[in-house]
């Protein structure tokens, strides 16, 4: 249902711009500037495919290799903290674990799917089909996640004729750690005040 509505909103905003155009006699400007918008996007994606795929390689050689294993073991104990719930829940560690250390190294594509196997377990503790605490504490820790390498964020820079696209690596840290303490905190206030 979303969806549909979205899809409206967005054919709405698509046909009064068009209108627009017409009405002010500026629908030449409108036409060279979707088709150089469309030749924007498509350079874009392939910028930063090459990059993308080589960390998402990284991240697979690190997990057969057995270092995501061992960031997962190292993750363990700060995770049971944050998620009591999964304490006894292994399969819903393991795929936090997953998601974090992904989001660690900037890859929320692959992350994506390792927060949803682990929002599925952590949901077998909801009593009325709603969110659980550790579910809202995981949509906060994907929104907000540390980074350690920004792939993506350096993939477009590069992409965008950056020459030294990892230069942000120490803003990237701060502002990601800032940005998690704030949101973990917020979220385990709010917990709270809801019990």
């Amino acid at each position: 249902m979303r969806v549909i509505a979205l899809a409206w909103i967005w054919t709405a905003i698509v046909l009064f711009s068009t209108a627009y155009s017409l009405f002010a006699g500026t629908s030449a400007e409108v036409g060279r500037a979707a088709l150089e918008g469309g030749t924007a996007a498509v350079k874009l994606i392939t910028d930063i495919a090459g990059p993308i795929v080589l960390w998402c390689g990284v991240m697979e050689v690190m997990r057969r290799g057995g270092a995501a294993e061992a960031i997962a073991r190292l993750l363990r104990p700060l995770l049971t903290r944050l998620f009591p719930s999964a304490k006894r829940n292994n399969a819903a560690l393991e795929s936090l674990s997953a998601n974090v250390s992904a989001n660690m190294l900037g890859l929320g594509n692959a992350a994506t799917p390792l927060g949803i196997r682990a929002a599925e377990e952590l949901s077998r503790d909801a009593v009325d089909g709603g969110a659980t605490d550790g579910m809202c504490l995981l949509v906060v820790l994907n929104t907000a996640s540390v980074q350690l390498i920004p792939t993506t964020v350096a993939a477009v820079r590069a992409g965008a004729g950056a020459s030294q696209p990892f230069d942000i690596l120490p803003a990237v840290w701060l502002t990601s750690l800032f940005s998690v303490t704030v949101g973990v905190t917020a979220a385990k206030l709010f917990a709270r005040r809801r019990r």
